[in-house]
This record gives C-alpha cells, sequence and structure tokens, in this order.
C-alpha cells in the first residue's frame, strides 16, 4: 500500500508545475499549498508508513488523506470507479491503525528491544 503513495509523490515532485496546475484544473484549494501537502503526506508519511516508524499515526494520515484525495479529485460520476478504490484503500490504513506494523516493523523492533512502547 505505501508504494501506491510513495511513486506518486515522487511523481508530484519531479513534474511540480504539472500537478499544481492539474490541482487548479480539478478545483483544489490553493494548488501550492495542497501540492506541497500531497508531496509530504504521499512521500514522507508513506515511507514512514512502509518502514513501520509510528505505524499507527502514519496509517490514520494516509487515510485520512486518500479519503480527502476521493472527494477532491474522484467526486465525479465518471470517478466512481476511483472514488471507490480511494475509500477501500483509507479502510485498508484504518486496519493498519487497529492493529499496528508487525513484529518486523521499526516500531516492532523498539518495542522488542524496550525502547518503544508495547501496546495491545
Amino acid at each position: 500500500m505505501a508504494l501506491l503513495f510513495i511513486i506518486s509523490g515522487f511523481s508530484k515532485l519531479t513534474a511540480a508545475a504539472g500537478t499544481k496546475a492539474y490541482f487548479a484544473k480539478i478545483g483544489v484549494p490553493v494548488p501550492d499549498i495542497a501540492y506541497i501537502v500531497a508531496v509530504a503526506v504521499e512521500l514522507g508519511v508513506g515511507i514512514l508508513f512502509l518502514v513501520g516508524f509510528k505505524t499507527r499515526i502514519m496509517a490514520v494520515v494516509l487515510a485520512v488523506f486518500t479519503v480527502a484525495t476521493a472527494v477532491l479529485g474522484h467526486g465525479e460520476m465518471a470517478q466512481q470507479t476511483q472514488f471507490l478504490k480511494n475509500l477501500a484503500i483509507a479502510g485498508g490504513f484504518l486496519g493498519f491503525a487497529m492493529l499496528g506494523g508487525g513484529a518486523y516493523s521499526v516500531d516492532g523492533q523498539m518495542a522488542r528491544s524496550g525502547r518503544g512502547r508495547v501496546s495491545v
């Protein structure tokens, strides 16, 4: 799931002008700020989620971001499949928010070594 966001964030990072123009075209408020937020969330939070650092928090951020992009970018009837796809992805992230990243995540390794908080 993380790779969807990392690849998309990298694409936005390398095509800033086109991304901002697209955001403006579809009516995203303040496209310049939306661009920065999108890159930070997709690339930054995507990488943190991938390695399992603060997995539950990163999963919630990605879930909220995914629902927001569903509403802003896929709200038209012609985009119904993309809208539902985004909701399904958000649901997957909420599962990670509930269960955490597992034993091999950074969170799991920190808990095992006693440096992190063990959560139930």
